[in-house]
């Protein structure tokens, strides 16, 4: 099995956080963002790493982030690493193609999700409820069914436990209703955007998640805010943070063949892990399929192999 990389040490640079899958370093008031290759299932890392995880959602997010460009502002400075600090010249191996130099924002403690079908805790939530966050749905919905509109459906922030679902509502009581607006209306623009040339390429995104900040300008309590403080942070819709299935032999009523990490969920729950530590280690075929689905979401979705030009969409 090709190399993983599971933790980073860029000795003398400050780490800012580690989390789940990044490790965030600080650099003069921004941030050196570094992808790995660890993967996460039902709120637990997992002792093994999927190979070029890291950089298939560096490179991806930042295909996404230019694409996007239009709809909103994100917080990429630059993903080349010849246009990093000298500092960093020591780890160009570590870093090149998984990392991205980005600027300092605030995040909005929620994230927002956006579906297009219906599937994971939002059909199991339906089953029970007939509702999802606070939005009802029509009766005798399918698995996997695509709704007749994408809904918003965020939920809660957690860097190492177990985000939940919540109503539109519970965001104005968080952050305010002209916040909470903003956030949606960005949501659904971008989905749909994503949705149509996803859709050309031949998948299908049946869900994703979205991580918005706003923007740290100096100091000052006091400085002015605006809409366009606004800005796209952490990952864009990559295999991690998004349900990706192929357009073709889709079919409502059961679950669907994915280019996403839920081949891993499906393994570990086929296992019969009682999802307690310790997490279970992943064979190196199951490893290495999951790599080969990441691998293919980036081909078919930028249109490039992985790597064949690191950087070249900032």
């Amino acid at each position: 099995m090709k190399p993983v990389l599971l933790e980073t040490n860029l000795s003398r640079v400050p780490l800012f956080s580690r989390g789940k899958v990044r490790d965030l370093y600080e650099l003069n008031g921004r941030l050196l963002m570094v992808a790995t290759d660890r993967i996460s299932a039902f709120d637990f890392v997992l002792p093994t790493g999927i190979p070029d995880k890291g950089k298939v959602l560096t490179q991806l997010s930042v295909f996404w982030f230019e694409l996007l460009r239009p709809i909103v502002s994100n917080h990429l400075i630059s993903a080349q690493v010849e246009a990093y600090p000298p500092e960093l010249s020591d780890f160009r191996r570590q870093l090149e193609g998984r990392s991205m130099l980005v600027t300092r924002a605030q995040p909005f403690p929620v994230e927002c999700v956006v579906r297009g079908y219906l599937s994971g805790s939002a059909w199991k939530e339906y089953v029970r409820s007939g509702s999802v966050c606070g939005i009802k749905l029509a009766a005798g919905l399918r698995e996997s069914e695509e709704l007749p509109e994408p809904i918003f459906t965020p939920a809660t922030k957690s860097a190492t436990g177990h985000d939940e679902n919540i109503s539109f509502d519970d965001v104005v009581g968080r952050l305010g209703g002209e916040e909470a607006e903003i956030l949606r209306d960005l949501s659904m623009k971008i989905y749909r955007r994503a949705v149509g040339h996803a859709a050309e390429r031949g998948i299908l995104i049946a869900d994703t998640k979205f991580e918005f900040g706003r923007l740290v300008v100096g100091e000052s309590p006091r400085h002015e805010r605006r809409d366009n403080d606004i800005i796209l942070i952490d990952e864009a819709l990559t295999p991690d943070s998004s349900r990706f299935w192929p357009r073709d032999g889709y079919a409502p009523g059961r679950p669907q063949p994915s280019f996403d990490k839920q081949f891993v969920r499906d393994y570990l729950e086929q296992i019969g892990w009682n999802k307690e530590p310790p997490a279970p280690s992943l064979p190196a075929e199951i490893a290495e399929a999951t790599s080969t689905r990441y691998r293919e979401a980036f081909r078919r979705l930028t249109g490039c192999e992985l790597d064949s030009q690191p950087g070249a969409f900032s």
